[in-house]
This record gives C-alpha cells, sequence and structure tokens, in this order.
C-alpha cells in the first residue's frame, strides 16, 4: 500500500508505506479524520487529490458499517411471517464456503464451533463481529482491514484475535487495524500511525511511533457540561427510599433447547446500580431483553419490574416509559430516517421514530442534550450519514434525556475514544451521586468497573 500527499477536506496524508510482512494499527480518537481514513482504504471516499494511491484491490473490511449492512440483509429477508415462528436468519455454517469442518480450527479458536446452526440474528454482538472477521478470512483474502476489532469482544477473545492477525503476515495477508482507544493499540502490531486533528502526523514502527507520547492524542475535549446543567430543574430520587425496579427468582433463558443461564436471582432496588459481566454469548444483552420486555421469555420466567409482575396486564410501553436504553440491538434497530434531533427527542417517547409533534419545551430539551455532547451542529443530520461514535452518542443522549428510573446500558462506550468514553462514565458517576437514575450496565472493559456499582453479575457463573 502506498499512499503520498493525500488532501480530503478532513485528512492530510504526507506520506503512508506499508509492506506484506507488516502489521499496522492506526490510531485515532473520534473526529480526527480516522473514519475518512477507512473509507479511502475501502474505497467509499471519492472527492480527494492525490499524487500516489496504491490501494489494496477488494480488500476484506470488517467495520461498524459492514455489520450494519449485513444485519439490515437479515432483515429484508426475514421469513418469521411465512414461518409462522422467529426466522433466525443465515445460519453460521451458510457463511463458510465449503465442507465447516475445513474450518474447524478457526472456529475453535474463535469460540464458534458450538455456533454452527445458530442464525445470525441469534449472536450476539461480539460472536457477529468474529464472525465477519472469520468470514474475511476464509475467503482468502489478502488484505485484511479492521475497524475497531476489540469493540464488543471479551478479554480471552482479544487475546485470541491478536494471535491470529498477527501471524497473518507470514501467510502475505497484509493487516490495518484501526482503533479510537490507546489501550487497544496490540501489543504485537509491528507498526503503527497516529491520525490526529485531520493529519497522519506519525508513521513508522510501533516503538519509535510510542516514543513520541505528547504526540499520541488530540486536542478533543470532554463534554463541558455537569449534568445538573442538563438537568435544569433536577428532582433527584430520594435516595431514602427502596423501590423495587427489578426482582428475577430462578432466572433462565436460552434458545432452541440451548441454556444460556439458569438459577439467577437479581434484586435491583432504587440505588443499586449493578454491573454484568462475561463472555461473549453467554446471555448479557438476552438478560437485558427480558427485562426490558424484547425477548419473550420475560413471561416465562418470575419477574417482576417496578413491583409489577409480567403478564398481569401491563403493556410494554408501561413499563418502557420508565427505562433508558442504549444497546447495540437497539443501535441496529435504527434504521429509520431522521434526524439527530429527531433521535434525541424520540427517547421521550420510546420509539424508534418521532410518529406524534414534540413540544417546544421538549425540542429544547433535546437541543441541551445535543450541546451536551458537541454535536449541536448535526442537530439537522440525518442520523445515519453520522459517525457509529455519533451516532452511539446521540443514543446515549436519547436514553438519558427523560431521567428515567432505570437506564439499561449495554456496551454504550462501543465506538467512543478515550476521552468520550470516560466523560459519559463520569457523568454515569454523578448520575448515581444526585440518584437521578439506576443503572443495569454491560461491559467487557476492565476500566468502566466503576466503585458506584453495588452489584457485580458474572453471568457466566450461571450458565448450564
Amino acid at each position: 500500500m502506498h499512499i503520498k500527499k493525500f488532501h480530503h477536506h478532513e485528512l492530510l496524508i504526507d506520506e503512508f508505506v506499508t509492506a506484506p510482512d507488516q502489521s499496522w494499527c492506526v490510531f485515532g480518537e473520534n473526529h480526527s479524520g480516522i473514519d475518512r481514513f477507512i473509507e479511502l482504504l475501502s474505497g467509499k471516499l471519492t472527492t480527494y487529490s492525490v499524487d500516489i494511491l496504491d490501494l489494496p484491490k477488494a480488500p476484506g473490511i470488517v467495520s461498524f458499517r459492514a455489520q450494519q449492512e449485513l444485519y439490515e440483509n437479515e432483515i429484508r429477508n426475514d421469513d418469521s411471517d411465512f414461518l409462522d415462528k422467529p426466522d433466525p436468519g443465515t445460519l453460521v455454517r451458510e457463511f463458510l464456503p465449503g465442507d465447516p469442518k475445513a474450518h474447524l480450527t478457526l472456529l475453535d479458536t474463535f469460540a464458534l464451533s458450538h455456533c454452527l446452526d445458530l442464525g445470525y440474528r441469534q449472536l450476539s454482538s461480539g460472536q457477529a463481529r468474529k464472525l465477519l472477521i472469520l468470514c474475511r478470512l476464509v475467503q482468502g483474502v489478502t488484505t485484511l482491514i479492521l475497524e475497531n476489532p476489540y469493540d464488543g469482544l471479551d478479554e480471552q477473545s482479544c487475546q485470541e484475535l491478536n494471535q491470529i492477525l498477527m501471524r497473518l503476515p507470514e501467510s502475505n495477508v497484509e493487516v490495518v487495524i484501526s482503533v479510537n482507544t490507546l489501550s487497544d493499540i496490540p501489543a504485537e502490531c509491528s507498526h503503527l500511525a497516529i491520525i490526529k486533528n485531520g493529519r497522519m502526523v506519525l508513521a513508522g514502527p510501533r516503538a519509535s511511533v510510542l516514543s513520541e507520547e505528547n504526540r499520541l492524542t488530540g486536542d478533543g475535549k470532554p463534554w463541558l457540561l455537569a449534568v445538573a446543567d442538563i438537568f435544569r430543574n433536577p428532582s433527584p430520587r430520594d435516595a431514602k427510599q427502596r423501590e423495587e425496579l427489578v426482582y428475577l427468582r430462578n432466572g433462565f433463558a436460552g434458545y432452541d433447547g440451548k441454556s444460556l443461564f439458569d438459577h439467577l436471582d437479581l434484586t435491583i432496588f432504587q440505588g443499586d446500580h449493578c454491573l454484568i459481566t462475561g463472555p461473549n454469548g453467554c446471555g448479557k444483552s438476552t438478560l437485558l431483553d427480558i427485562i426490558i420486555g424484547d425477548n419473550p421469555k420475560c413471561y416465562a420466567n418470575e419477574l417482576r419490574i417496578f413491583g409489577r409482575a409480567r403478564g398481569s396486564g401491563e403493556s410494554i410501553w408501561e413499563i418502557k416509559k420508565d427505562m433508558g436504553i442504549v444497546s447495540p440491538s437497539l443501535h441496529r434497530e435504527h434504521r429509520v430516517p431522521g434526524s439527530a434531533l429527531q433521535v434525541v427527542v424520540s427517547g421521550l417517547f420510546d420509539s424508534i421514530g418521532i410518529y406524534q409533534r414534540a413540544a417546544n419545551a421538549e425540542i429544547r430539551t433535546a437541543r441541551s442534550w445535543l450541546a451536551w455532547i458537541g454535536l449541536a451542529s448535526r442537530a439537522d443530520t440525518p442520523f445515519r450519514h453520522l459517525s457509529f461514535a455519533d451516532q452511539r452518542l446521540v443514543l446515549i443522549a436519547r436514553a438519558l434525556i427523560k431521567g428515567p428510573k432505570l437506564l439499561i446500558l449495554d456496551e454504550p462506550t462501543q465506538g467512543l475514544d478515550d476521552t468520550n468514553r470516560h466523560a459519559l462514565l463520569n457523568l454515569l458517576e454523578e448520575i448515581a451521586d444526585r440518584h437521578v437514575s439506576t443503572m443495569l450496565f454491560v461491559s467487557h472493559r476492565r476500566d468502566e468497573h466503576r466503585p458506584f456499582f453495588r452489584q457485580h453479575i458474572h453471568l457466566d457463573a450461571y450458565s448450564a
């Protein structure tokens, strides 16, 4: 790969040269220009000037955009109505060319051997990411481009992925990884490039680039407003009140005869912020869907939400009006047209899309939230035209806008750089201190295990 004197209004590259025996990581914060770099490599960037542009032919791309496109294709081919039962989607084995047994080593390495007969929509977001990477590898691509490949993967999966990726140059497969979190820069990569403030400022052997520590991060500013400035007339919940929010006894979940977890007891009272961890595929998102009411197992379990037993005549809207939700599945479902402002406003109505007129005061509140996440100027931008990180920030504002009793956050920091990630975690700490909401938080990152979490559920301990 060879790029020389590249000029785009959001990215400048003096020269970038790679060799087949090298493994490259490219680091850049949100809005640094790294998104444009990935678009360039994938052939999606069209308006620029360049002296030399020698890019890989037909590279294997694994990105949030590619994962979303695959999901939307699965939705278009959904035959649930015809089958009169939920359509699991394309089976994992059908994604692999030839006999899946030929790929058993990779399947075992990615912990996907037991998933061969699962449909794509039955996979966790981390499993879906691993499947996409596996597909690119077995297709025999000569260049593999991975955007934030570690987001959504548990620690063991990250280590196993690194072991695979760093062996690929020996097979003449060029590897380029992009990350926006410093801790995600793999120790095994041979070369590192830094994109900062719209320019590739460093590129070379990993050790020499890391020695330029003061040039690694950009000038990204953390969110400036405190939560008190957003909740302008805050009505913190009484810290002494012990309202029951979630009650689950002997909880279980699974599909097609396979158990995800069993014998799970969980009680969350107001202020009992709960952290949920466990490996990919252990049922973390399924547990949250049961609590939210988006999984039919919510009726099979002994479950109370806000003190009311599920199946006692309540509607899903009665349940969700006191919830704020951020999750990979909610992110995937935002396929309807709408601006960033409309998505934030929709949080007041618990809908995907706006189907009723919002009051002027509600629109002003939504604009305040957009200002708070640094996206006031993008209020009228279509949600789907935003970068993945900006989409995630908009969904966070959507969840927080009504100061819900229960804030359900399933890996909310996916796609966020260190500045935005720690700003969100600091906000959550302030929300906990002010007793605004009670949080149910799923994370694979150890540095997100903040002291305000009073409960910690290791969900893999409940696997069958």
